[in-house]
């Protein structure tokens, strides 16, 4: 009883500041944090300097990857900042946040009456995106999991099922999914995480991949599209469509779900690239394959 009451006072008092102090303030706390962050969070340092070893070994220096591990915790207050500030906002506010890119992609799928899986990766503020489509496009359905915590996890399901979305639990989710496609819905998948699956390529890597988003739309012929969003400031950002993955149905069932999923990898290895430090580098994504390297 007693930490709900003070759970919910603290993101009461945050949510207020979030609201009265200018974004140029707020920016200059989540650097200060992440800071902070980089000298004091030896778990959470270790694993994302593993992953930066293994993936750049000699291409940047120790240097280098302490920036970008800085800059990934600058990128992560400052979506915590958003998630908090962004409670009780409203549809117009928040697509004047996000701007969409290539919209004939998603508008075209909607338009094909089939179901629709949307892919995306922790990079930047993915907790924007499915709400940013929702306010724009379409309903959806989501995959999460619980937090320990009852009072944060109300709120943060509170938050994640804004504007007509549906989250369902992780565990034992394809049910919900399969339901989802019989029902011709939208889904949103995060694929970068180590979840059982096959083994694909990634930053010329072996990793595992969930197949979750190949066997769905092999079964329901879904329309698979990569959308991944990008911070442009404090407060901007760009979510781009990408052309739906293609892969012949023609092909054996082993071997379609293997070149979906290897395609999933490969944009999604693209556009983290293009932007690495807003990559959440903190999860042990080899693990199934070089548990060594977080030892």
């Amino acid at each position: 009883m007693y930490k709900e009451i003070i759970v919910t006072t603290i993101f009461k008092t945050l949510y207020i500041f979030s609201k009265i102090t200018p974004n140029i303030v707020k920016a200059f706390i989540a650097k200060v944090i992440s800071k902070i962050f980089i000298r004091v969070h030896h778990k959470y340092n270790r694993v994302a300097m593993s992953n930066l070893n293994f993936i750049f070994k000699n291409n940047k220096t120790d240097k280098e990857k302490k920036v970008m591990i800085e800059n990934m915790y600058y990128n992560l207050i400052q979506n915590i900042g958003s998630f908090i500030e962004n409670q009780n906002i409203t549809k117009n506010r928040l697509l004047q946040k996000v701007t969409f890119v290539n919209e004939n992609i998603m508008i075209n799928a909607l338009e094909s009456n089939r179901p629709i899986i949307f892919i995306t990766a922790h990079l930047s503020n993915w907790e924007i995106l499915p709400l940013a489509i929702a306010s724009k496009y379409t309903p959806l359905v989501g995959v999460g999991r619980p937090l320990k915590q009852p009072t944060l996890d109300k709120i943060l399901k509170r938050n994640r099922e804004k504007f007509g979305i549906k989250m369902i639990p992780k565990s034992g989710a394809m049910r919900g999914l399969a339901k989802s496609m019989k029902e011709k819905k939208v889904v949103g998948l995060l694929i970068d995480q180590n979840i059982e699956g096959i083994d694909v390529d990634f930053f010329d890597k072996k990793v595992m991949h969930t197949t979750s988003a190949a066997l769905l739309s092999y079964k329901y012929d879904a329309i698979v599209i990569p959308c991944f969003i990008k911070r442009v400031d404090t407060e901007k950002y760009i979510a781009t469509f990408y052309k739906p993955i293609d892969v012949p149905k023609n092909l054996q069932l082993d071997k379609y779900i293997l070149l979906h999923t290897q395609k999933q990898a490969k944009i999604t290895e693209e556009i983290i690239k293009e932007s690495p430090e807003e990559w959440l580098w903190i999860h042990r994504r080899w693990k199934a394959n070089y548990p060594e390297i977080y030892s």
